[in-house]
């Protein structure tokens, strides 16, 4: 498990992170989310151990990673925003570098080019890599030592959309197997890979959900369709609800604290001789939420 306790982080009088805390399970995928300038990769750094906080502190499977950064880093595969390769180098021999800097046997190598298809262009020189053979390189050297835990900030910023979901389905390999901390601003990537959602905002932590506990129906608003125009002041005087949209005559977008909205809308349509023909609850999505929970 990686345990986040109370990190605090300042670059000069900016306050980067500030009493941060959750924790990452073993086997779980989680998306790390926040707006550009939230905090992220401050924290992806600070749980790696490139950089160090101001208060707090990390543990990482019983190692605290400000005592010990050598022994927390060979658990965690890191894969940073900007992918630090060495363009001159070619695939094989990067990954041969990788190895031997972790003591990792050769035989691994092989084994990692495989997992992620990197077979065709394994014999070429990275700078000749498209980007997302580049992430793959990047994804290959964090898990050639087999660590417990991926760390990825941004693995599929710059790609194509064939790149991206090449990339998602390698990530999502991973998680059969490891521990994996993600993050992104796709939020249709976390919604199809992660478990759970960690959302940060101003350097403050605004949410720590499972995303099957707030994805789903919002329960308080809906939409209805009647059969012939309704008039719109009707609709507002209607009592316990409040008109969010006037889609069309027919057709609005409702916020109701009211117990049985539904029955209430039939009663609504008897007296009014109209006949409700579509009514919906409206789906509560992972992007909604982090307009609410950022802006």
């Amino acid at each position: 498990m990686i345990s986040v306790k109370n990190i605090t982080k300042k670059y000069g009088e900016q306050l980067a992170l500030s009493n941060i805390s959750f924790d990452v399970k073993k086997g779980e995928v989680v998306g790390f989310l926040g707006p550009n300038g939230a905090g992220k990769s401050t924290m992806m750094k600070i749980i790696n151990s490139h950089i160090s906080a101001d208060l707090g502190g990390v543990i990482v499977s019983d190692v605290d990673v400000s005592i010990d950064a050598v022994a927390a880093k060979r658990l965690i595969g890191y894969l940073p925003e900007n992918n630090p390769l060495y363009s001159e180098m070619y695939v094989r021999e990067y990954l041969e570098y990788v190895a031997d800097i972790y003591k990792v046997s050769h035989s691994e190598i092989e084994k990692v080019i495989a997992k992620t298809n990197l077979n065709s262009e394994a014999n070429k020189k990275i700078a000749q890599l498209s980007k997302g053979y580049k992430q793959r390189v990047g994804l290959a050297a964090a898990i050639i030592y087999n660590p417990d835990y991926l760390i990825l900030d941004e693995p599929t910023t710059g790609l194509d959309p064939n790149q991206i979901v090449e990339i998602r389905n390698l990530i999502r390999e991973f998680g059969k197997e490891k521990t994996v901390l993600l993050s992104t601003h796709i939020m249709q990537e976390v919604e199809a890979m992660c478990d759970r959602v960690i959302i940060i905002n101003k350097g403050e932590l605004v949410i720590d959900e499972y995303i099957s506990d707030f994805k789903g129906k919002d329960n308080n608003i809906c939409k209805v369709v009647f059969d012939k125009k309704v008039d719109l002041e009707m609709i507002e005087q209607f009592e316990g609800v409040e008109v969010l949209s006037n889609i069309s005559e027919r057709e609005f977008q409702l916020k109701f604290s009211i117990e049985d909205i539904l029955l209430e809308l039939y009663k609504f349509s008897e007296r009014n001789n109209c006949k409700i023909i579509e009514y919906k609850i409206s789906e509560k999505n992972l992007e909604d939420t982090f307009r609410e929970l950022t802006q």
